[in-house]
């Protein structure tokens, strides 16, 4: 593909900058979140003993400071302050009513040993282990159970020091899945923001059976040669606001999940009121994705305001017979792209089965999937979008959607059916039939869309949870 033009990086540099952790943006569609709320006890963790030299192994401090925080838990909740240094520790838990802030010049450092990663059982709605039976490292800093938690800093950082773990992985001498940087499970009211999260093991952020999660003002980065390093995957969680992030990493920018075949099935705990919004990023995967584990359910997904440059593809949904689950009432608006293989992407047989147990006859339903107001340069594939034989992915609508395309056969699809209006180039058989006037109604959120953009126009859309 050719390089983009001038013009296309000097926009991406813009958006990049407005998306910094010091930029004050003039809306937001997440609830207002104080990432500085007052409590009322706080203390550093230098006090318990912690040596920010990059060597010392600082796991007891980081411990010894929570055990302690934990007693004003139900006295306004506590602040752990991680100053200026490097501090290196292996995993360690939170707890409810906590803030964790870093100074802009501290550094929380990943242990290169992988015993100070302890091993956790699997997630029930994924049965076993991602990547191999059994269980699993848990994440560096992890907890479950809480409310109220707040990991925030001036632009400090988490640096997972993930290349132990990527080259353990590449040389299939893991014994357990590997760790995610970040991981809240079974948790409410968690807000992490104004930090940046480096060379994470595994997925970056990962809370998963949560509600009421904001991420917003932080930057992910993960070499593009580093495997499976999403970004952000909310997982079997609801009524998350994902603003005004920058992430570069080896897999999706963003996941959205909800468990893996039958064991996501029995679970049966969907992902749905998932925003997103002001997202700017490359990928060697996809911009933003969903699945593949979706045997939950994913739904009512927003996201607007979306650029992605040089990456594989820039939309993708993932899933096959046997997953079972749904994914349906999804919009996606306002991206641009540059330098991106493919578009948009539906893959209906993808990816692996966590045993044997599964259901072929598990089919998932895709339904209702919105993609209006796309601009590309340098795009090799308008889309390829791959239903199931048998399960068609149905009330498929592209609106608005102008793209510099290199293949001569743009788009292609099967098993796929839906709708379209202006769209180039041409788009493919399964959607040429018209959104207007007569199918608006089976195009999720068009209507409510083109109702709202005259306001949006002023600067005032907000929506609600």
């Amino acid at each position: 593909m050719k390089r983009p033009s001038t013009l296309v990086y000097v926009t991406l540099l813009l958006a990049l900058f407005s998306c910094s952790p010091w930029t004050v943006w003039s809306s937001s569609l997440c609830h207002e979140v104080n990432s500085e709320v007052a409590r009322p006890h706080s203390v550093s963790i230098t006090d318990f003993g912690a040596v920010g030299d990059g060597v010392t192994l600082n796991t007891k401090a980081f411990q010894n400071a929570i055990f302690y925080l934990n007693s004003f838990s139900d006295k306004g909740g506590a602040k752990l302050f991680v100053p200026a240094g490097q501090w290196l520790t292996g995993s360690f838990d939170l707890i409810s009513h906590l803030t964790l802030s870093l100074d802009k010049d501290a550094v929380i450092l990943g242990s290169n040993n992988t015993d100070d990663w302890p091993v956790v059982d699997p997630l029930p709605s994924y049965g076993r282990g991602r990547e191999l039976p059994g269980g699993r490292h848990k994440s560096l800093i992890y907890g479950r159970n809480l409310t109220d938690v707040v990991i925030t800093g001036n632009n400090g950082t988490i640096d997972g020091q993930g290349s132990i773990w990527w080259s353990r992985f590449q040389n299939k001498t893991l014994n357990y899945t590997r760790p995610h940087l970040v991981e809240l499970m079974n948790s409410t009211g968690i807000h992490i923001a104004n930090l940046t999260f480096m060379n994470s093991p595994f997925w970056t952020i990962h809370p998963v059976y949560c509600s009421h999660v904001t991420v917003q003002n932080v930057t992910i980065l993960a070499p593009l040669s580093s495997p499976n390093t999403d970004g952000i995957d909310p997982d079997s969680s609801d009524n998350v606001c994902i603003e005004d992030c920058y992430i570069s990493t080896g897999d999706d920018l963003i996941s959205i999940k909800s468990g893996w075949d039958e064991y996501g099935i029995s679970f049966g705990r969907p992902s749905t009121n998932i925003i997103i919004h002001r997202l700017v990023g490359q990928t060697t995967s996809a911009g933003i994705a969903i699945g593949s584990e979706m045997s939950g359910g994913v739904s009512e997904v927003h996201a607007e305001d979306i650029q992605i440059f040089d990456s594989r593809s820039a939309i993708r949904i993932k899933t096959s017979p046997g997953r079972g689950g749904y994914i349906r009432n999804v919009y996606i608006a306002n991206l641009t792209l540059a330098n991106v293989d493919i578009a948009i992407r539906f893959s209906g047989l993808y990816g692996e089965h966590p045993d044997d147990a599964y259901d072929p006859d598990a089919l998932p339903v895709i339904e209702r999937i919105t993609v209006t107001d796309v601009i590309g340069e340098n795009v090799n594939r308008a889309g390829l979008l791959q239903g199931i034989q048998g399960d068609h992915f149905v009330n498929i609508c592209l609106l608005n959607i102008t793209l510099s395309v290199s293949k001569k056969v743009p788009w292609n699809c099967s098993y796929v059916k839906g709708y379209s209006d202006l769209v180039s180039p041409e788009i493919c058989e399964p959607l040429k039939e018209r959104i207007f006037p007569e199918h608006s109604s089976d195009c999720y959120y068009l209507s409510n869309s083109l109702k709202s953009s005259s306001n949006r126009n002023k600067g005032g859309w907000l929506m609600s949870w």
